[in-house]
């Protein structure tokens, strides 16, 4: 058996041999990233790497009812935004985001002149609800494929559950 097909082989990648591919949306989000998971055989846990530029963000702030996440800072400083709470971060830091309301939204924010890399692992649950206290926006997700359900609404446009029926 060739060393390209050993399954051991198949699940090891090494941070300088990822593709990050690059995002970018309005003045405030942008970062380069990859999802490492799926290249590794990952089942159960999703993991990231993200590289984000100087006063940007890779995504906003949020909570998360059913995936528990956690980072890792390789490199640089930045800051935490969790619940009402911030705090600077530095690499090294591993930082913990369980499942919640906007008690446990969280984001983090390169605040600095340089280059801010970090991991991040999270349960991969098969349905999620986030919220996006911010913006006030609810997102529920469930499946997988191209029959996943992805839907994002406003939090005030909510209607009662028998209405239709």
């Amino acid at each position: 058996m060739s060393a390209s097909t050993r399954l051991i082989d198949q699940r090891v990648i090494n941070i300088d041999d990822i593709t990050l591919h690059h995002f970018s949306q309005g003045e405030k989000f942008e970062c380069s990233a990859e999802r490492v998971g799926p290249l590794i055989g990952a089942k159960d846990l999703g993991y990231s790497y993200d590289v984000v530029p100087p006063g940007k963000s890779a995504c906003p702030l949020h909570s998360h009812r059913a995936e528990e996440e956690m980072f890792f800072i390789v490199s640089g400083t930045g800051l935490l935004r969790y619940g009402a709470d911030t705090r600077k971060i530095r690499a090294g830091d591993f930082i913990c985001c369980p499942t919640g309301g906007p008690e446990s939204a969280h984001q983090i924010i390169n605040d600095s002149d340089a280059e801010l890399r970090y991991i991040s692992v999270s349960t991969m649950m098969p349905a999620e609800v986030c919220e996006y206290p911010d913006s006030k926006k609810i997102g529920a997700y469930g499946g997988s494929g191209e029959a996943r359900l992805r839907h994002m609404t406003m939090a005030s446009d909510s209607v009662e559950y028998w209405k239709g029926e």
